[in-house]
């Protein structure tokens, strides 16, 4: 029996592409929102290293729960259209083919074409997840490199004004 690719394992597959990219939108979103609170929740402006660092690690668990959550709609498919013996199976079949690791199972032939749209969904995901942490941890970079310039421009001007103290004495 020679393998075509039907409309149908077409249209699944971007169905499920498309659901996989929503939930990451909506889950981006979230994690710059609950972020963004968290970081300028502080009365004062200054964001204290502790304080970015503890918005990076967040972002980073939210950004993983996120993808486990993408891998679950796929796993739910895999298992309702009867393509994985059981739920672990599975989970770990869509976690292997997401991350591009792959796996030794593989999906009957009338849905083969999922094997390699679902490492499309993960590389187009992951991309916009580093996207999101490049760009929140350039501006905790930022951010701590403006402090320790204005830490030192205050510790410089301290130094003058108290050596132009010690120059006035007679």
């Amino acid at each position: 029996m020679n393998y075509a690719t039907s409309l149908e394992e077409v249209l699944w597959g971007i169905t499920l592409v498309a659901i996989t990219v929503s939930i990451h939108g909506c889950g981006m979103l979230g994690t710059l929102f609950a972020c963004h609170a968290i970081k300028h929740g502080a009365a004062d402006e200054a964001v204290s290293f502790l304080r970015g660092s503890a918005v990076l690690i967040l972002a980073s668990w939210m950004i993983v729960l996120i993808h486990l959550t993408e891998l679950l709609v796929w796993a739910v498919f895999f298992l309702w259209q009867d393509a994985m013996p059981s739920a672990s199976t599975s989970y770990y079949f869509a976690l292997m083919q997401y991350t591009t690791v792959g796996s030794a199972w593989n999906l009957p032939q009338r849905l083969r074409l999922l094997d390699g749209m679902l490492p499309i969904a993960g590389l187009m995901t992951f991309a916009w997840s580093t996207g999101v942490l490049f760009t929140m941890a350039q501006e905790f970079q930022d951010t701590q490199l403006s402090a320790v310039h204005a830490r030192r421009a205050a510790r410089n001007a301290a130094r003058k004004r108290a050596q132009g103290r010690m120059d006035q004495r007679p």
